[in-house]
């Protein structure tokens, strides 16, 4: 009976030890932080090449005191889900976007707004203002902590069987986008009807004429091969989005402060490493998608820029988005 109890103990014990260790593990006197990436994106995507040169960086930096594990196709679960589990101070990463922070920050939303930025040096420089810190300083209150602002995909552009010149052209046309408020409104106010659904039901959705078509970047429409079920591609550009990867400050504060310092470094070394190629991955998708039949539609940008003030003004985002103009030195 003693001898029963006893080892009950010590499965208790070494149970116990499982919880608190955090993602985190010993080895030959050293500790190992563990820290598991999260993304919807397939393991054949650029950016998640990116995600694992990061991790490779990173346990160099560190003599493998943090590894960085990646888990693609939403392996892990959804975003939501995972953003839920940082928060609870689990050891997981997510790669994750200003319509989803602004749920704790409402204003960062202004991020994914049609034209905030021309290209993706103008979006880092956003990420980098006085008001893009404050953001930054309040979502950490709330239990967040993002390792990096200026993760990107490239210029999402109008996939359509219909030519597209003018925004008029795209009244009641149903047109594919995330569900909030900041693509969606930008969506309307660029003269198409927006329908909010999941990336993996598009392809469906246009062969099935549940939707008209759909706006994205050329990194993922042609992985999904939407050019088999559009002809057009618009080259609009309007929106560039800007996307973050966050963890929960519970755990971000369970590393050493150099870990801290070395995790973030990296983040955005990375980042903008794969922007690069990113950009070069995207030119090289769509010649794919030329070939294979698609044709690309260069519009005048201005009559969508101007359309897209409406989005502002609807959100209450005009006098912010002016505010952070003037800060990166534009207009």
């Amino acid at each position: 009976m003693k001898k029963s109890i006893a080892l009950f103990l010590v499965l208790i014990l070494a149970v116990s030890a499982g919880l608190f260790a955090g993602g985190s593990r010993a080895s030959g006197g050293q500790q190992t932080y563990i820290l598991k990436m999260s993304t919807q994106l397939a393991d054949t995507s650029p950016m998640v090449a990116g995600f694992k040169a990061w991790g490779e960086a990173v346990k160099q930096r560190t003599n493998g005191g943090i590894e960085i594990e990646v888990y693609t196709a939403a392996a892990l679960g959804s975003d939501e889900d995972v953003i839920e589990q940082a928060l609870q101070g689990v050891n997981v990463a997510v790669l994750t976007d200003g319509g989803r922070m602004a749920n704790y920050v409402q204003d960062i939303g202004i991020i994914g707004m049609a034209y905030i930025a021309d290209n993706y040096q103008e979006l880092t420089k956003i990420t980098e203002t006085a008001t893009f810190r404050a953001f930054d300083a309040e979502l950490v209150k709330q239990g967040i902590r993002i390792l990096s602002y200026n993760w990107y995909d490239g210029p999402r552009n109008f996939y359509t069987n219909k030519v597209i010149n003018v925004p008029a052209d795209l009244n009641g046309v149903r047109i594919r986008t995330p569900g909030a408020a900041v693509w969606s409104r930008s969506v309307a106010s660029l003269g198409a009807t927006p329908v909010a659904m999941g990336w993996n039901e598009v392809y469906n959705a246009m062969q099935n004429r549940v939707i008209d078509g759909c706006e994205v970047q050329s990194t993922s429409s042609y992985p999904n091969r939407t050019y088999e079920v559009t002809r057009y591609l618009t080259k609009t550009e309007h929106f560039h989005l800007a996307n973050f990867i966050m963890v929960g400050e519970r755990w971000f504060s369970t590393l050493p402060a150099n870990f801290q310092q070395i995790l973030m470094e990296e983040c955005k070394k990375a980042s903008i490493a794969n922007a690069a190629q990113i950009l070069a991955t995207a030119e090289d998708f769509e010649r794919r998608m030329v070939a294979a039949g698609l044709q690309i539609n260069q519009v005048d940008k201005a009559p969508f820029i101007a359309g897209s003030e409406r989005a502002y003004e609807e959100l209450g985002f005009k006098a912010l988005r002016d505010k952070i103009w003037s800060e990166i030195g534009r207009r």
